[in-house]
């Protein structure tokens, strides 16, 4: 600053264009300077959208998840003649069967799974839902006094009651 005899040992940026190139004043002034500067002065609202949303990203290019990378490994220009590759993809597929193979119903609720029609694993929420519609359906009211629809009710009822205690008293099983 003209006319300070202080030492210039604090920089501040010359303006937003050129962050790299500094002034240097005293403790004072550069005080004085930063409260008077405004790294967004001059600029239109969409100029400032753009930059912050550069800045997001620490001013490096980004791009939509799955963009880049993501195409399917071809096995035409991938040599792979000790067949890691291969022997990979054939263990995610067992893993992929075991899981599946993990979420069979326990057998005692398989019946009843099967009457309400419902896939394991289930949640009691489900079981209701699925639950009132078929009782709705099969009531024998509904259905004319109907001694079938009596009788399949009462299978409801009881798969219902199975489901409904199993799931209550251990949830961790859904």
């Amino acid at each position: 600053m003209a006319g300070c005899e202080c030492a210039g040992e604090y920089r501040a940026p010359k303006s937003r264009r050129t962050l790299n190139d500094y002034w240097w004043f005293c403790l004072e002034h550069v005080r004085a300077y930063n409260s008077t500067w405004d790294f967004y002065k001059g600029m239109s609202p969409a100029e400032v959208e753009a930059q912050m949303r550069h800045d997001t990203s620490w001013q490096r290019p980004t791009w939509p998840l799955g963009s880049l990378g993501a195409a399917a490994l071809d096995e035409d220009v991938v040599r792979d003649p000790l067949r890691i590759l291969a022997e990979a993809r054939i263990g995610q597929a067992r893993k992929r069967h075991a899981d599946r193979a993990s979420y069979q119903a326990p057998p005692d609720l398989r019946e009843s799974l099967e009457t309400l029609g419902l896939p394991w694993p289930t949640t009691l929420d489900a079981v209701k839902t699925r639950y009132k519609e078929l009782a709705k359906r099969h009531h024998p009211d509904a259905n004319g006094g109907s001694r079938d629809a009596e009788e399949r009710l009462k299978t409801i009822n009881l798969a219902y009651a199975t489901l409904r205690t199993r799931l209550v008293t251990e949830p961790r099983m859904a």
